[in-house]
């Protein structure tokens, strides 16, 4: 199997006409439950792709990736970014998770946070949650808006498709400067995100992932879905694409995301620098001193 031709449906450039109900959380691609061994197999190979086309983005040091993983609680954030990101070098991979702000970063624009987290040249940089918060938990709960303590008379009903707005100028700024971005919505329908409660609940080494809090937000489902759908609709670009990925089954939902980041760095065209005519001389020089030793 191809992961690029496995990607292709889940790959929003555009939200024209997007809709978050035409992409089924439970969809596998045609793919039967018989097939996850081979899955298994596959995203192993596909580990070890990545662990080499990371080393030549370390070792290139022009071009970085932003990964921005955004889900409902319980859709697989955490595992998927272990088992996808497990055989990077931690030299070059950086996650960052964004919990609730500080007080200040409350006294700062809502992308400064996040702008201090961007991942180096030749690095992989990953937000565990992001700047999109301000578009979705802070739309669902716009008592958090409030505490942002923006002047009144810039808190009007465009907010949302302002900041927005801001939001694709800055990623188009980063494309522009070197900064490759990949966008994942891992897209859990609410019937499985009980039964992963349920799991949490029952299971005493899972109970430390249950918070009351998820209950909480799970009453704004379909508030959440509204929001990210608009996001979706006004941030999917060519350059800084969505990838709402089914999430109902884990085991698809890595294969999609260790695609959509294989082909990010496919589309670098990376390689292990060249050599100069005096670096060569150098390194001739190196091994005739080292050869020199051995016969001493």
């Amino acid at each position: 199997m191809k992961l690029d031709k496995l990607i292709k449906p889940y790959r929003i450039e555009s939200g024209d006409g997007f809709k978050l109900k035409h992409i089924d959380p439970n969809d596998t691609a045609g793919l039967e439950s018989e097939f996850r061994d081979e899955a298994k197999n596959l995203l192993q190979q596909s580990v070890a792709e990545l662990a080499e086309l990371q080393d030549k983005l370390y070792a290139h040091n022009e071009w970085s990736l932003l990964l921005v993983f955004q889900a409902m609680d319980a859709a697989g954030k955490d595992s998927t970014i272990k088992q996808v990101m497990s055989g990077v070098n931690p030299q070059g991979c950086e996650v960052h998770s964004f919990k609730a702000p500080s007080s200040e970063e409350l006294d700062h624009d809502f992308l400064w946070r996040s702008m201090r987290k961007l991942p180096e040249r030749g690095r992989i940089g990953i937000f565990n949650r992001s700047y999109y918060e301000e578009v979705l938990v802070v739309r669902v709960h716009p008592a958090l808006l409030a505490k942002q303590q923006l002047p009144a008379k810039l808190v009007t009903k465009h907010i949302w498709a302002e900041r927005c707005q801001d939001i694709r100028h800055f990623e188009d700024y980063l494309g522009r400067n070197g900064t490759v971005i990949r966008k994942f919505f891992l897209h859990v329908s609410q019937a499985e995100q009980k039964r992963r409660f349920y799991e949490r609940l029952n299971n005493p080494e899972k109970n430390w992932k249950f918070s009351a809090a998820d209950i909480a937000e799970r009453q704004y489902w379909d508030q959440y879905m509204a929001a990210y759908e608009y996001a979706i609709q006004s941030t999917a670009t060519p350059q800084a694409p969505w990838f709402v990925v089914p999430a109902d089954n884990k085991w698809f939902t890595r294969l999609v995301v260790i695609g959509a980041i294989i082909d990010a760095l496919k589309s670098m065209k990376l390689g292990y620098p060249d050599v100069s005519a005096a670096e060569h001389e150098a390194l001739t020089e190196a091994r005739r001193k080292l050869d020199a030793e051995g016969k001493t």
